[in-house]
């Protein structure tokens, strides 16, 4: 399965982490001050957090000569409430010196999505600025994932957990999760369907922040996964191929 192919290059990157962990924590202390996803999210209507994304497994290469800051400043012109940076670099083309770049670029918050395996990676990620991370349940085991949560409160960044099923997202409520991302893709088959976000988000308690990622490629679906209840959705592929993304964000914005 494509999901097993990336943990393995995942597990390579978390153990390269791991051996810088002392490094990660010290440039931690110098990185610029947090700036809150979970505040950025709090506002009234759907937001949208947009998302740099070179290539997929499933979509091949969408855009791989973009420019990382062209395009996120284009994002927050066009009202996007945070900027999602793919870091993962085999099968999406990502870096961290991506994420680096993007974060000086822009002032609104910016979130690592990759497979994080390891607290280690939460300190990597803090230390090259990022002011949240994406952690999959499907890629953790329960102990990996309340280890991985502890470290970015230590680290002090935002956690977006990312469930799929209704089991996982008993998962994320189980761990305390404040910010959790349904992901309408399946990791296994990596087809996506709305149904999924519809279906588990009465399944999310009050007060959490609910965020609807993949799949979202129109105004229609933006209005769907509003009127299921999500406070933001996480849009990538159809920003990158669209010829005026600050319009899109705009227009997907309005949705609600």
């Amino acid at each position: 399965m494509i999901l097993d192919e990336i943990l393995r290059t995942a597990d390579v990157r978390a153990g390269d982490a791991r051996r810088d962990l002392e490094h990660h924590r010290a440039r931690s202390a110098d990185a610029p001050a947090q700036r809150s996803l979970a505040d950025a999210l709090a506002a009234d209507g759907l937001s949208v957090i947009a998302e740099i994304k070179r290539r997929s497994p499933s979509a091949g290469d969408i855009d791989a000569s973009l420019d990382p800051v062209r395009l996120a400043r284009a994002y927050e012109a066009g009202g996007a409430a945070a900027i999602s940076v793919l870091t993962e670099p085999h099968f999406f083309g990502g870096s961290l010196d991506d994420l680096v770049a993007v974060r000086a670029a822009v002032t609104i918050p910016v979130l690592r999505k990759d497979f994080t395996r390891d607290p280690a990676q939460v300190w990597e990620a803090r230390a090259a600025g990022a002011d949240a991370v994406l952690l999959i349940v499907a890629a953790l085991d329960d102990r990996g994932l309340e280890a991985c949560i502890q470290a970015a409160e230590d680290a002090g960044v935002d956690s977006v957990v990312e469930a799929h099923t209704l089991n996982e997202v008993a998962r994320a409520v189980a761990v305390g999760a404040g910010i959790i991302g349904v992901n309408n893709r399946d990791l296994d088959s990596f087809t996506t369907d709305l149904a999924v976000a519809e279906a588990v988000a009465g399944a999310i308690p009050d007060g959490v922040v609910r965020i609807a990622e993949s799949g979202v490629s129109s105004i229609e679906g933006a209005r769907r996964m509003a009127a299921a209840g999500y406070d933001a959705i996480l849009v990538g592929e159809a920003l990158v191929r669209h010829g005026d993304p600050a319009s899109f964000v705009d227009a997907l914005r309005g949705a609600s």
